[in-house]
């Protein structure tokens, strides 16, 4: 998620001096962001050797890691913010993911592509997987593991006693908080375990 005013919206989400762990992290481009605009610090997670090579580039610590391995290494609460921007459709165990997320923070912000926008729904009704700017790929060849919409992600964290602080959808780097689940390529929550 490169878009500098979808950054800056997640961004504004995350509290100033807050000590920041970024999961799939890719080129640090985001922590670099926090560390420079809202005094955060932390550490961002990456497996892809480019991308950890980026954040060294950037001044961003980073750890190279598959986050299917888990998060043991973190003792709980160890950070005030855990950020999964555009992570979640790519884990393998996207549930136990987010309880580490909520385990290991304060608190959690997960932003990911919202497969009920409305284009996403019109291209189905079509016969067809969607092919858009947040789900980009053919269905043969996207890295994503899965997909979800922004109400699935309500129901998942509702199950796994996670309070949301705030919802909204993003659309064109705007936030969209009347029909999120209806009119926004992307899904973005920010809560805290109960």
């Amino acid at each position: 998620m490169s878009d500098h005013a979808t950054m800056q919206a997640i961004a504004r989400l995350v509290p100033e001096g807050s000590r920041v762990l970024d999961l799939g992290c890719g080129d640090g481009a985001l922590l670099d962001m926090l560390q420079r605009s809202r005094g955060c610090s932390g550490y961002g997670i990456e497996i892809a050797d480019a991308d950890v090579l980026a954040c060294v580039r950037r001044g961003v610590n980073v750890i190279q890691l598959n986050l299917d391995e888990g998060l043991a290494m973190f003792a709980d609460n160890s950070f005030d913010v855990v950020l999964q921007i555009d992570t979640l459709q790519h884990l393998r165990n996207a549930e136990v993911m987010l309880r580490e997320t909520a385990r290991v923070g304060r608190s959690g912000i997960v932003a990911f592509p919202n497969f009920a926008h409305w284009p996403n729904r019109l291209s189905i009704l079509r016969g067809r997987m969607p092919v858009t700017s947040r789900l980009p790929y053919e269905w043969y060849d996207t890295p994503n593991i899965r997909v979800g919409t922004y109400t699935d992600f309500e129901v998942l964290a509702r199950r796994n006693q996670l309070r949301i602080i705030d919802a909204f959808g993003l659309e064109g780097g705007r936030e969209v908080r009347r029909w999120p689940n209806l009119l926004a390529g992307t899904a973005v929550f920010r809560f805290e375990h109960d």
